[in-house]
């Protein structure tokens, strides 16, 4: 083989440094988590809770973090809260100061509070760390009343007829079983009578035959 075939050596060392760093994980090993939709009730506070795993320690000087909100899915997002050696919140016009960070990243936590949430804020809300590296979105879904709650009266009444007959049925059997281990009681003395008294009539038919 002639030695034009060979891929020169630059060419060698570059693909495979481009091969390492495909098979290397992306974000350092880092995991974004958040909940995938959040409800709150028109008027409350929410936490829109952001969390994340590294392998190595937080620092200030190199951490970062973008919060961006998209009202639709096809819609341009928008940067509202962001963290470069501190929190900076941008205030745009639709959360104005609503927004608060309540998260500390030293505790892989950068979680932001919404307070009078308002119908226009219901979209897509996205966290971005370490340069977006790792990232997470929920959905916020405002509702303008509380969910019904599931009447429980019923589940308790069941519940409790379930508890007492079971408490019955177990009273019955522990009942049934004293007086079963009583009859056996009474069967094994019997029987144990009976055979302490036929060894006293085999011990004593050879004294009367002496005599």
């Amino acid at each position: 083989m002639s030695p034009d075939a060979w891929l020169p050596q630059p060419t060698l060392f570059l693909t495979g440094l481009s091969l390492l760093l495909s098979l290397a994980p992306t974000g350092l090993g880092m995991e974004v988590m958040a909940p995938t939709t959040i409800n709150a009730l028109n008027g409350s506070s929410v936490k829109l809770s952001c969390t994340f795993n590294s392998c190595y320690k937080v620092e200030n000087k190199q951490f970062s973090l973008n919060w961006t909100y998209q009202e639709c899915r096809n819609c341009s997002e928008e940067l509202f809260l962001q963290f470069r050696m501190k929190i900076m919140n941008k205030q745009l016009d639709r959360f104005g100061n609503r927004v608060e960070f309540t998260g500390n990243p030293t505790k892989y936590d950068v979680s932001f509070t919404l307070k009078n949430v308002q119908l226009e804020d219901e979209g897509t809300y996205n966290c971005y760390v370490l340069n977006q590296r790792g990232h997470a979105s929920i959905s916020l879904k405002v509702l303008t009343k509380e969910l019904p709650k599931h009447d429980s009266t019923v589940a308790v009444i069941v519940g409790a007829s379930v508890g007492g007959f079971l408490a019955v049925v177990i009273l019955v059997l522990m009942v049934v079983k004293c007086v079963r281990r009583k009859k056996q009681q009474r069967l094994n003395t019997d029987d144990q009578k009976t055979e302490e008294e036929g060894k006293t009539d085999g011990e004593g038919n050879p004294e009367e035959g002496t005599k």
